[in-house]
């Protein structure tokens, strides 16, 4: 009885590294095929704070949210660096890729392999598919889980940790993929400003 059990636990395990292997298959296609998106979003944090606005990327490392009235925020990485518009104070801050969760899938080529990126959890239902990554080296990039649709197959929503530990969660809607976007979304040409700054 129990050479039995253990032999049919051992095909589940078998039949399930397999499956997982598809499903990852999938998800690297999916991310390495995608030239552009363009789709609205509902950003949810933990500490109750909603948003929603306009998305905009384009690979490699190009992106663009605009954030609907009242947040007032408006996003822009040009592949080099990242600005943060905050309109209601009227102030620039110059980001680091680097020091932003997430930026890593905008790059040409994702390999969920171990060796950059591994797999910290991984879930999947009738009607979706959920995979949490983590950086292998990076200390201070959290992890970042996306959520696909399985029918069709398409990235749904992100979930990230930003360096205040906010949990935040960005709900994409209208999703357009492979579009040509105007190349002047991701280039940002402000005035001289006093009070622009720089993190790092």
């Amino acid at each position: 009885m129990m050479k039995k059990i253990f032999l049919l636990t051992l095909l589940f395990s078998f039949g399930a590294r397999a499956q997982t292997a598809m499903d990852i298959a999938q998800i690297e296609q999916y991310l390495n095929t995608m030239t552009t998106l363009e789709a609205d979003f509902v950003q949810m944090a933990s500490n109750g704070a909603t948003s929603e606005g306009k998305l905009y990327i384009e690979k490699p490392s190009k992106i663009r949210m605009e954030y609907a009235p009242p947040t007032d925020i408006l996003i822009v990485g040009n592949g080099d660096e990242i600005i943060f518009h905050d309109k209601e104070l009227d102030q620039l801050t110059n980001i680091d890729y680097e020091d932003i969760p997430g930026t890593k899938i905008l790059t040409d080529i994702i390999k969920i392999d171990g060796k950059t990126l591994k797999i910290v959890d991984f879930y999947k239902d009738a009607g979706s598919t959920m995979i949490t990554l983590e950086y292998v080296g990076s200390k201070d990039m959290g992890p970042i889980t996306l959520v696909f649709s399985n029918n069709p197959f398409e990235l749904k929503q992100w979930k990230i940790v930003d360096p205040q530990s906010v949990e935040v969660t960005l709900s994409l809607y209208n999703t357009l993929i492979g579009q040509t976007l105007d190349e002047n979304l991701f280039s940002y040409k402000p005035k001289a400003r006093k009070n622009a700054k720089r993190r790092r």
